[in-house]
């Protein structure tokens, strides 16, 4: 069924018109709701009251060219979408959060337009968007030795309810670099099946002080952690620490298999976004935490972590 009445539709109502059918019929006979066909006469008929189908239809047609959808919304739309936009929420976040919450329907197609029009008019929203700032790098040929650690076990034996996340409980970690050679690293972790993050910092990123901001951030969970995966970087080495002080088991991902560890890397790209900006590294897991998530129907990790 079109979305939009059909010139051919159009004669059709112009022929069954003549024949004296009402609306309801001429609606049955198309298929079309009665509200369809009453509107379709509504809008288009001539001046003299007559109904032409290719007028009707040229009339239909002007319409749909002047109304663009980005001209339907007002500048106190823009204000919340911006809003939200400045939040370093992306456009597909806002779009949905928006829509979830009732507050006004927009599609994030629509926003990326009103982005990059901000940015020719020499806006900075596109700034906040978290690729904004991304740059490649070449990569020459080193030979890796991460990860060549004995009795690890690997990602492929963690019980199926990881996986599925099925259950709160199941983490993946990792460590976001700093500068000044590794000072103000921060060790992340996330909670696989609600996106909930905890954070702390390391003074140097090293084997040691990553077992002891670890120990410290799993022990504020009261017992909700069963199982973490790490990737293959030296500063995860002394695990088996981590395992004694905590009791939670540690997974190993392929080494470079970042997909294997998603949650954790997206959640680190967010991370990123806020860190650069001189964010207090307090504020950012209550960011993270209390923005909407498109696999949680746009629900928070925070509300999803709290109800589990």
């Amino acid at each position: 069924m079109h979305a939009q009445i059909t010139l051919e539709e159009r004669y059709a109502i112009n022929v069954m018109r003549k024949q004296r059918y009402s609306i309801r019929a001429i609606a049955a006979e198309l298929g079309r709701a009665p509200s369809t066909v009453s509107r379709e006469l509504r809008r288009n008929l001539r001046p003299s009251g007559r109904y032409v189908p290719g007028i009707a239809h040229s009339y239909a047609v002007a319409r749909r060219r002047r109304s663009r959808r980005n001209a339907r919304i007002g500048p106190e739309t823009w204000e919340v979408v911006d809003r939200y936009l400045r939040m370093d929420w992306s456009p597909e976040q806002v779009a949905g959060f928006l829509k979830a919450e009732a507050i006004l329907r927009i599609s994030h197609e629509t926003i990326y337009i009103h982005v990059w029009a901000d940015k020719r008019a020499g806006g900075d929203l596109w700034q906040h968007l978290r690729q904004s700032r991304k740059r490649c790098r070449k990569r020459y040929r080193s030979r890796d030795w991460r990860g060549r650690l004995a009795g690890k076990r690997h990602i492929s034996e963690r019980p199926p309810e990881v996986e599925e996340r099925r259950e709160v409980g199941h983490w993946e970690i990792d460590t976001v670099m700093g500068t000044e050679h590794g000072r103000n690293s921060v060790v992340t972790m996330v909670e696989r099946a609600t996106g909930y993050l905890v954070m702390g910092k390391l003074a140097r990123h090293c084997a040691a002080d990553t077992v002891a901001r670890c120990v410290e951030l799993i022990g504020h969970q009261s017992g909700r952690v069963a199982t973490i995966t790490s990737d293959n970087g030296t500063e995860f080495h002394s695990y088996k620490q981590i395992e004694e002080a905590t009791g939670a088991e540690f997974y190993f991902a392929t080494p470079h298999h970042a997909w294997e560890r998603g949650t954790n890397e997206n959640t680190n790209g967010l991370v990123r976004q806020y860190l650069p900006k001189r964010t207090s590294f307090a504020d950012v897991p209550a960011k993270l935490n209390s923005r909407p998530r498109k696999r949680l129907s746009y629900r928070t990790p925070e509300e999803c972590y709290a109800r589990s």
